[in-house]
């Protein structure tokens, strides 16, 4: 009677757990990335808990055979790590055998065969190519499942079984190469990945800082037209103060494209205060309600009393850059609608125009530094209205149709009275 080996994919599956637990630390976990010795340790305990799993749930040949994939992880400690990872999973093994199963000498001497050539091959398979390690993993596992099975016999006068000529010496030698394809694969990753990241970062950095230092350089280059028109004799006095007015105009501009980069850049404060909603809103529109009359737009409020957690200069600059553009969205006249809404844990802040409106290819790049739908505009004061949302642990939305005006909608975690 022959039983099912309903093990087989469990024994692999312990394999392939410890390898990504293994990657996955050594690349979240600093203390694995100082010293190569910090990462031997992690080998063996994650080569390890395969080891004593097989054992712990093996693989039933027959009646009379047991048997498992230890030696699967054994072989690829001792592979990647050399002896100094090999001879503690040697002790571990054989410890765990004896404990579970009591001491055998024919253990000892498969496995102690094992260690000794596994070691002497470990600098050889360490300077192969990636597909020469593959080849090589299966051809080395094979002949040591060759000289451990001549080593039983000997020892033993061991019983060869075809049950046994499938599970120890042909299975293993593909089961290794399969986890060295993995582990290959995981080793080429981990650097693509680390430089996309580092690459991500680069993107952040310079694509606000290619939009600055465009933008900043058109303010500056209308001041030096105008000051080299200045320099003119004959120039009128009424003509001299239109081109400082200007001057002065496109100036002020590049300020306030710095200010909205510095305030994007800089790190939200650590110390947060209790902000009144309605009072601070109402601060926000009174200082815009000027711009409104000038553009022919009314705002219209409907506020209500709440209170947030925050920054209460840094809410203001949000909201008055999100206001700011309702109101420079709209042409021709129209209004700009702030409504709040609070339930048991949030404050909802609504602010709605009724402007040209936005595609939604727009929508999606709503808050990128390189976009804006103003003529001389950044795109810095939606980045920093986001960012500003984003630190308060807000959430928002936006909602737009070209022709029918755009809506914002901002989420911000109600404080509740003490």
């Amino acid at each position: 009677m022959t039983y099912i080996n309903e093990h087989v994919l469990n024994n692999l599956f312990y394999m392939l757990v410890s390898i990504f637990f293994f990657y996955f630390l050594y690349d979240h976990v600093r203390f694995f990335q100082r010293k190569k010795a910090h990462q031997r340790l992690l080998l063996i305990a994650c080569s390890s808990v395969p080891i004593i799993l097989c054992m712990k749930y093996p693989i039933y040949i027959a009646p009379d055979c047991v048997h498992d994939l230890r030696q699967v992880p054994f072989l690829l400690g001792t592979f990647y790590g050399g002896w100094t990872v090999s001879f503690p999973l040697l002790l571990i093994l054989l410890l765990a055998r004896w404990v579970m199963y009591g001491y055998q000498f024919i253990t000892v001497a498969v496995y102690v065969m094992m260690f000794v050539f596994g070691s002497l091959f470990s600098p050889i398979f360490q300077r192969l190519s990636r597909k020469q390690r593959l080849f090589a993993s299966g051809v080395v596992t094979f002949i040591l499942a060759i000289v451990a099975t001549i080593l039983a016999i000997v020892i033993s006068d061991f019983q060869v079984t075809e049950s046994y000529i499938i599970h120890f010496i042909l299975v293993p030698p593909f089961a290794v190469s399969f986890v060295v394809l993995i582990v290959e694969t995981l080793r080429e990753a981990l650097p693509v990945r680390s430089e996309a990241i580092k690459l991500e970062k680069m993107e952040v950095v310079s694509q606000p800082a290619a939009s600055i230092s465009h933008e900043i350089r058109n303010p500056l280059t209308v001041v030096k037209g105008f000051l080299q028109l200045m320099k003119s004799k004959d120039i009128l006095a009424e003509t001299r103060e239109q081109y400082i007015n200007i001057a002065l105009e496109e100036l002020n501009r590049a300020c306030a494209i710095i200010d909205d980069y510095l305030t994007f850049a800089k790190p939200f404060p650590e110390k947060m205060e209790p902000l009144d909603v309605h009072h601070e809103l109402t601060k926000v529109i009174d200082m815009l309600r000027p711009l409104a009359n000038m553009s022919g737009v009314d705002i219209v409020s409907t506020l209500m009393p709440a209170k947030v957690s925050g920054n209460a200069q840094y809410f203001r600059q949000c909201f008055l850059n999100i206001i700011k553009n309702g109101i420079e969205a709209i042409q021709h006249g129209g209004a700009v609608y702030v409504h709040m809404h609070v339930d048991e844990r949030t404050v909802t802040i609504v602010v709605r125009d009724e402007g040209a409106g936005m595609t939604k290819e727009e929508i999606a790049r709503f808050g990128e530094p390189y976009f804006s739908m103003k003529q001389k505009g950044t795109g810095l004061g939606a980045m920093v209205a986001v960012r500003i949302i984003e630190m308060m642990n807000g959430t928002w939305t936006i909602k737009s149709k070209v022709g029918s005006g755009t809506t914002m909608t901002v989420t911000l975690p109600l404080l509740l009275e003490k």
